[in-house]
């Protein structure tokens, strides 16, 4: 089972969120007190941890410059970014640079390791609060194309086909690969190539991304 590396500056939310993680077993942790400890540790190589949790309120680099840094340095670690500050600005900034998920650290730390668990089974953990700001964030961000308008499909969806719009508006209701795959009748591995495929054609790397791209562009 791959790491889970936790970024906090915090040293007492640190370790209750190891511990935490380590009781329940969701595979080895790892703690940095900031983003350029844990980029040092990725540029070593070696396997590349699994889940991220990242503060983005860091000394020195800040998470949302960390988040970036660590989708190029580790393009297939899920990243799943968290704050004491409920920021309609940072949601929307985080979601734009890749992270799959969105906690407040005002949730309890047994919700935190529900998250990890959910990002690690494909899904795209964010509290409702959060959830519903990144909704109206984006449809306010993006006027209706001129497709839309006239009442046609917009552009990315276009590029799906039917059964890749299928897939990608169950993950945007929240389901994650192993429901979606029984929701259609389908295998997980072929679920994992119609993600795939999904990824490609809107140019994005985690579920949280497409499901925000599908929000913004009205595919769901």
């Amino acid at each position: 089972m791959n790491a889970i590396w936790v970024i906090e500056d915090h040293r007492r939310l640190r370790d209750t969120v190891r511990e935490a993680l380590a009781v329940a077993e969701c595979g080895p942790v790892a703690t940095f007190a900031d983003c350029e400890s844990a980029i040092r540790a990725a540029g070593r190589g070696g396997e590349p941890p699994a889940v991220i949790l990242l503060d983005l309120g860091l000394p020195g680099m800040s998470g949302l410059a960390g988040l970036r840094e660590f989708k190029t340095l580790l393009p297939r670690t899920e990243i799943v970014v968290f704050t004491v500050c409920d920021d309609r600005e940072s949601v929307f900034e985080a979601i734009r640079a890749g992270a799959s998920g969105y906690l407040l650290k005002s949730e309890p730390v047994a919700r935190i390791v529900a998250a990890v668990r959910e990002v690690q089974a494909g899904g795209a953990p964010m509290t409702p609060e959060v959830a519903r700001r990144v909704l109206v964030e984006f449809q306010e961000a993006a006027p209706p194309s001129a497709e839309a308008a006239a009442g046609g499909p917009p552009p990315a969806a276009a590029a799906l086909s039917d059964r890749e719009l299928d897939v990608l508006r169950l993950l945007a209701e929240g389901l994650v690969k192993k429901e979606v795959a029984s929701h259609l009748g389908l295998s997980p591995h072929t679920v994992d190539n119609y993600i795939r495929r999904i990824y490609a054609k809107l140019h994005v790397n985690t579920v949280g991304a497409a499901v925000a791209r599908a929000v913004r562009d009205g595919m769901v």
